[in-house]
């Protein structure tokens, strides 16, 4: 069991605060994934302490349709639903442990709630973004800055369409850690041709957008 007792209990508390349902989506296999059965393992404890939370699990390999509708391209993966159905474009590669996964807490509060939690103004920045934007975060579950910048690329994700926010653990993934040097974290990753590093706030976010699609 990931989940103490007194994570439970914890937990239980802070979703409460959820109006909505919220689906989890989980994309995983038996075989030749690491954490995978780890990180299934964790949110079916984590879909029991909440009626409004429910888990979908599909295979990897099997699944392609769902593979395919979500653009799933490694595991494990998850994805976080409003009641809506509608995708907000926030993902998870690798497990969301240690402080990581407060961010899966934090993410299913605001989706249930509809709240992003942005100002006046810089949602109206957010807004006016028409072009695709792929925002990756690579974190490890040991950084305690990580889960800010994690936040960030998510909470635009559910601003704004356009924009998808995917949290990619580095130890998991150490081909693609390489590929966009990463050496320290948080990195994050704009459309595969710019970076950030470090737990920077919104409005440098949003700079750097502006200045990947100009």
């Amino acid at each position: 069991m990931f989940l103490k007792d007194d994570d439970q209990k914890l937990i239980r508390k802070e979703l409460e605060a959820m109006t909505a349902k919220v689906k989890i989506l989980h994309f995983t296999q038996s075989i030749e994934c690491s954490y995978c059965r780890e990180t299934r393992q964790l949110l079916e404890e984590l879909v029991l302490l909440s009626d409004k939370l429910s888990l979908e699990v599909y295979n990897f390999q099997l699944d392609r349709n769902e593979v395919s509708k979500y653009k799933i391209d490694k595991i494990p993966a998850t994805i976080l639903l409003p009641e809506s159905g509608i995708d907000p474009g926030v993902r998870f590669f690798g497990i969301p442990s240690g402080y990581e996964f407060m961010s899966v807490i934090e993410d299913i509060i605001d989706l249930s709630n509809g709240n992003h939690g942005f100002s006046d103004d810089i949602l109206a920045e957010i807004k006016k973004i028409h072009r695709p934007v792929h925002i990756e975060v690579y974190v490890t579950p040991t950084c305690p800055y990580c889960p800010s910048a994690v936040r960030t690329a998510h909470r635009l994700a559910m601003a704004n369409p356009n924009i998808t926010g995917d949290m990619i653990e580095a130890t998991e993934f150490p081909h693609l850690a390489q590929k966009y040097s990463v050496r320290g974290v948080p990195k994050s990753i704009i459309n595969e041709t710019s970076s950030l590093e470090g737990a920077v706030p919104e409005q440098k976010f949003l700079d750097k957008i502006a200045e990947v699609l100009a």
